[in-house]
């Protein structure tokens, strides 16, 4: 026997009487269980259709007399239509319990579902933009339009609209009709969709606004919204997503955007209505830094380049650098190799930056030297087990501490060797 759905006609049942029909086992982990119960009653909303599951405690008499209240943490509907209750400690079956809703989450969640509702059909009607889903979350809500683009005027006008309606405290009715009275309706315009189920439907009805069969729960009049506020939209696959608040979720949105507004008229000292200007104004001063600061780090690495060829000479027709940092980040010893390279003939660099872990080590040649800095990395770091490659000019693979001064003295050893014969790398690999 199916669980009788109290919230189907009075979504405002805060607590109510019931018997335990039915209790199972889910399952364990280190010792502690999840039960699944069943009540021949409930007004517990499990989750379905975007909206989320409804919490609270049960409360019973053991058989001693001690009294027992036992969370419900979360409430599912199975593929036969039982409502189960999740909680951590069982109550046998035939035990009568008294259930209380927490109702401050399940009066959230009717404000945003209804707010859903309402919104939803103010974008069919304005803009023919039909709803394709719908999530309730911890913070905000969403519908997924199927359209492929709304504009912030079209935004705006449908969040006037609706709290129009709002304030008007228009009814939110709730009828129960046969499945073939649902389909008629349907066919002639009066339902904006019908799920694929047999036997009663439950019908929504917003006054003069909307009516929609839906299983969810539900506030008594567009007043108890309490309010839309429409706080973004973002392209997906399926059309436009527009993310909402309502109730005193938008006023707990409305307040945190207002202190985070407060927070940066202080730190820029500029009203609100100045920030829009303020902030491109440091957007243009931070593109002017970072291009400065590209430029300090390019004249510092030639000087450097120029440095290091000359503190190192050259042997047997080659110069052979090497050099480690851990205080210089690995952009910059890449740009310092590719520069030393670039301005002194016969130059081989073997660089590493150790400012995070795994190094990095990078291998350059001058242009006028003939062996493929990418294959011979690869080649080198494969012996390790390693990744790594890159063009003929330049290379670089990442290297745990514990490989890394072997793969510096491979890679040392070829290019000495190269500055003889000046084989190309393919032909170094295969006398190695």
């Amino acid at each position: 026997m199916s669980t009788e759905r109290l919230y189907y006609r009075d979504s405002f049942l805060q607590n109510f009487p019931a018997t335990v029909t039915d209790v199972r086992e889910l399952s364990r982990n280190a010792g502690e269980s999840v039960w699944q119960l069943a009540l021949d009653r409930t007004a517990f909303y499990p989750t379905s259709g975007g909206q989320p599951h409804d919490t609270g405690t049960l409360r019973a008499v053991a058989r001693g007399g001690a009294a027992i209240a036992v969370p419900i943490e979360s409430v599912e509907e199975d593929e036969s239509g039982e409502v189960w209750h999740f909680l951590s400690k069982p109550l046998a079956v035939g035990t009568q319990v008294e259930a209380d809703i927490d109702w401050n989450r399940r009066f959230d969640h009717m404000q945003q579902h209804t707010g859903q509702h309402l919104l939803s059909a103010i974008f069919l009607r304005e803009l023919q933009a039909p709803t394709v889903s719908f999530h309730l979350g911890d913070a905000t809500s969403t519908i997924d339009l199927a359209v492929p683009s709304v504009t912030s005027h079209a935004l705006e006008g449908v969040e006037l609209l609706v709290n129009q309606i709002i304030a008007e405290v228009r009814p939110v009715a709730v009828h129960f009709v046969s499945r073939a009275e649902a389909e008629s309706m349907l066919a002639a315009g009066d339902l904006r969709k019908l799920p694929e189920r047999a036997g009663e439907i439950r019908i929504i009805d917003i006054a003069g606004c909307d009516r929609n069969a839906c299983g969810g729960t539900h506030v008594r009049s567009t007043g108890q919204i309490g309010g839309l506020l429409v706080r973004g939209t973002e392209k997906v696959s399926r059309g436009i997503r527009v993310e909402f608040v309502c109730g005193l979720r938008a006023v707990r949105a409305a307040r945190a955007d207002f202190a985070v507004l407060g927070q940066l008229t202080a730190s820029l000292s500029a009203g609100p209505a100045e920030m829009p200007a303020a902030i491109e104004r440091l957007r243009s001063e931070v593109k002017i830094g970072t291009k400065e600061r590209q430029r300090l780090r390019e004249d510092l690495a030639d000087y450097h380049a120029a440095r290091l060829a000359v503190e190192v000479p050259i042997d047997n027709g080659i110069r052979v650098v090497q050099r480690s940092w851990r205080d210089r980040d690995r952009d910059y010893v890449r740009l310092l190799a590719s520069r030393l390279t670039a301005a002194a003939p016969g130059t081989v660099a073997v660089f590493t930056a150790e400012d995070a872990a795994p190094a990095r080590i990078f291998l350059a040649r001058s242009l006028d030297l003939d062996f493929d800095c990418g294959t011979v990395m690869k080649e080198v770091l494969a012996e390790h087990g390693l990744r790594g490659g890159g063009s003929p000019d330049l290379a670089q693979g990442d290297v745990p501490a514990s490989d890394l001064s072997a793969v510096r003295a491979s890679l040392v050893d070829f290019v000495k060797s190269a500055a003889g014969s000046r084989p190309t790398a393919h032909s170094a690999s295969s006398d190695a």
